[in-house]
């Protein structure tokens, strides 16, 4: 596996307790977003670089930048047609304009001044964010929040398609992890090396409701 990886209790240590924020494994020009799936569509996608076969563009697919996040929601690979989790390298720029073309799954006064407008917006957008609670190795939820994004349409087919700059196969080292944590616990867990991830553009930040790292507000 590629990625950098760092002893999960090392990283806990700096991360906000708390508030909306997006954790990530990214440098200056790309981000790493997580997918699980059935074998089928995953050997596709690592055999081509890009969706194809099994893969359904019909349909909402959800990314999500967190790793533990993607952990939580596969059962550490464990679940039916989530058997192997992939690690699927974008541009910056391409994940920023998701955030900013995205709506949030549920109603929220400060953005729409109506619930009907943001129904309207929800229906036409084809980019959705949902907040969700973060999880801890062992499943437990966290007071810190976790953001995943589910895309259609146009940005979907961009994204499964043409941005994909690598995908990058984590089901060897997401079964090595999980038992460690089994034998072990938590004090050899290592994860991809994730911080806290800031849109370019502080609006887009704003918009997405991602918190202050200092505050969590």
């Amino acid at each position: 596996m590629r990625l950098t990886t760092e002893r999960y209790l090392d990283q806990v240590s700096i991360w906000p307790n708390e508030g909306n924020h997006i954790l990530a494994h990214y440098d200056a020009e790309s981000i790493i977003v997580y997918q699980a799936y059935r074998p089928t569509a995953a050997h596709f996608a690592l055999k081509n670089g890009f969706f194809g076969e099994s893969f359904s563009y019909s349909r909402m697919s959800w990314i999500k930048p967190n790793f533990l996040w993607m952990m939580y929601r596969s059962g550490w690979g464990s679940k039916e047609a989530q058997e192997v989790v992939l690690a699927l390298l974008i541009r910056r720029v391409f994940f920023d304009q998701l955030l900013s073309q995205a709506i949030p799954s549920s109603w929220n006064s400060e953005r729409f001044p109506s619930e009907e407008q943001w129904t309207f917006e929800l229906r036409r957008s084809a980019v959705r964010l949902q907040w969700d609670p973060d999880h801890a190795p062992n499943g437990e939820k966290v007071t810190r929040r976790a953001l995943q994004l589910g895309l259609r349409d146009e940005p979907l087919k961009a994204y499964g398609r043409r941005e994909l700059l690598e995908v990058i196969d984590m089901s060897d080292f997401v079964a090595e992890q999980k038992s460690t944590l089994n034998s072990t616990g938590l004090s050899m867990l290592a994860t991809p090396s994730e911080r806290v991830y800031q849109p370019a553009d502080p609006e887009i930040a704003a918009w997405i409701g991602i918190s202050d790292p200092l505050s969590g507000k």
